[in-house]
């Protein structure tokens, strides 16, 4: 569990973030203009209505995280906070939009942020980080519950919770939006000058939902690892448990580390060094029968890999296929850690997605899903929530005519997402609005090698590479990042924008940013 919170947390937007990202402090307009922390009016979104509003001033300090997330942030300067519980007429609901205001030096730019597996909104730590930073900050929490919390799933007769679904995949952002904006405009007199969201993970997804439905919310959009395709992919990561379950055979996770290693090795080179990353993942093929027979030492006891436990490894990396073999959706990267996917029990995320909303059986086991089972719950899954929370639609016409740009970074390693299926929605909407060229313009996916879910938060500078981006047009050709190689040594990176691939030049410090360039893929 306490691994699981680790990566959780990591989905916090700008949780690690504690430096004032490059930039931030552009426009200040804002911070001389009248501050009124006493009385807020809400005009409340179409379809909702406004059940209260608090106003109450904050001394700043140390901020600290609530739910089993946790976290803490300390120096956060005073501030305004703004609550406002919402509702939607007939649903019985009641979600919470939280806007923190800097009393002073406010940067005159108003930040929302994201959530984290099923909490919907911020947990504080994020808040009081953007706060710190110099924005106004939102977040909502949609009448829902903390990251693990699944208990709004059914109603009292047992039947999925429309409303709060609805709040959760999509409205309840919007409608933040909306609020978060008019209270900036009443504490602060003036508009926010630029608008942005930030989120990885639930976060991300979020962030996509905004560009897909509601174009006009926000200028910029930083949405990292999104769980995009979540009618999908929430049901293919527990394709390694059915694999294991229909094999018989269970590796363990010492012995599936060592595939990981030996895959890793033999495709270290593809970017022209042995560095101890994989920058070119498409193009690792490694097969891991090749391991079969290799003697390895598992908890002090000497284990041979047999062919079942490459077959295992072969199904796990290549993903969810149909009994007759056709392709559902994209299996676990290479070189991801398989803990949390192939461990001793189903992970809970998508466990709960598929036990509480495809099966409406909270109690139903997913540990025991055969190949048909399978099969027939991702077919449920896209049949009846592919509309509501897919986000995945790739008409993203009318986010780039309102001026709007998407900065999306997602881990080559990521445990918990295949990076695959973001990169299969940038190809999507490439071919939707006419090639690379044009969606560059406004959409920019960047592939980090080596890097878990969500665990580039700290390291690279995204959100100012944004803020640059939207407010002096300067698009990003790389994000530089500090990346951690399989020896734990830390190597600076310029991550290259989606397709091209960081390559060595053949001479210079691997550690070193400079060493490399950005090439297409099919140039070596």
């Amino acid at each position: 569990m306490r691994r699981l919170l680790t990566f959780l947390a990591a989905g916090v937007p700008l949780a690690a973030a504690l430096c004032m990202p490059a930039g931030a402090s552009a426009d200040t307009r804002g911070s001389a203009a009248p501050f009124n922390c006493s009385t807020v009016s809400v005009r409340p979104p179409a379809g909702t209505g406004v059940e209260s509003v608090t106003v109450t001033r904050q001394g700043g300090g140390t901020v600290n995280g609530t739910g089993i997330l946790g976290g803490s942030v300390s120096g956060v300067p005073a501030y305004c906070e703004v609550t406002v519980t919402l509702t939607h007429t007939g649903d019985g609901d009641h979600a919470k939009v939280r806007t923190w205001l800097p009393a002073q030096g406010w940067n005159g730019r108003f930040q929302a942020l994201g959530g984290s597996a099923y909490a919907a909104g911020d947990n504080g730590v994020g808040l009081g980080t953007a706060v710190k930073n110099g924005y106004a900050a939102a977040t909502t929490d949609a009448g829902v519950g903390d990251v693990l919390d699944t208990g709004w799933a059914l109603t009292s007769k047992g039947q999925v919770d429309i409303a709060l679904l609805k709040n959760f995949a999509d409205r309840s952002q919007h409608e933040m939006a909306l609020v978060g904006k008019q209270v900036v405009d009443e504490v602060y007199g003036r508009a926010a000058s630029y608008s942005y969201w930030t989120g990885c993970s639930t976060g991300g997804r979020q962030g996509y939902m905004e560009a897909q439905r509601h174009p006009d919310d926000f200028d910029g959009i930083l949405a990292d690892a999104p769980a995009v395709n979540w009618d999908e992919f929430e049901v293919a990561t527990l394709w390694p448990q059915v694999v294991m379950n229909e094999a018989k055979t269970r590796p363990g996770i010492c012995k599936l580390n060592a595939f990981n290693q030996a895959a890793l090795k033999a495709c270290d080179k593809l970017d022209g060094i042995n560095d101890g990353l994989v920058s070119d993942a498409e193009r690792c093929t490694y097969d891991p029968r090749s391991l079969i027979g290799t003697k390895i030492v598992c908890a002090g006891k000497q284990e041979t890999v047999t062919a079942a436990d490459a077959a295992v490894v072969r199904k796990i990396w290549d993903g969810p296929r149909t009994p007759s073999g056709k392709r559902l959706w994209y299996g676990l990267p290479v070189g991801a850690d398989f803990t949390y996917l192939a461990g001793d029990a189903p992970f809970s995320v998508p466990a709960a997605w598929v036990a509480s909303w495809v099966k409406k059986q909270p109690s139903f086991d997913t540990s025991k899903l055969t190949y048909d089972q399978f099969t027939q719950v991702f077919r449920q899954s896209q049949d009846e929530y592919g509309k509501v929370i897919g986000t995945d639609d790739p008409d993203l016409s009318a986010f780039r005519e309102a001026g709007g740009k998407l900065l999306t970074y997602h881990g080559q390693a990521d445990q918990l997402i295949p990076t695959r299926g973001t990169v299969d929605y940038r190809e999507r909407v490439e071919r939707k609005l006419g090639g690379s060229h044009r969606v560059d313009d406004f959409y920019r996916l960047f592939l980090a090698p080596g890097t878990a879910h969500c665990a580039l938060k700290g390291s690279v500078d995204d959100l100012a590479a944004l803020t640059k981006w939207v407010e002096q047009g300067k698009a990003p050709a790389t994000l530089t990042a500090s990346l951690t190689n399989t020896s734990g040594r830390t190597l600076t990176r310029d991550l290259c924008r989606y397709p091209l691939i960081s390559h060595y030049k053949g001479q210079g410090d691997p550690a070193d940013a400079d060493s490399f360039r950005c090439v297409p893929p099919n140039r070596r």
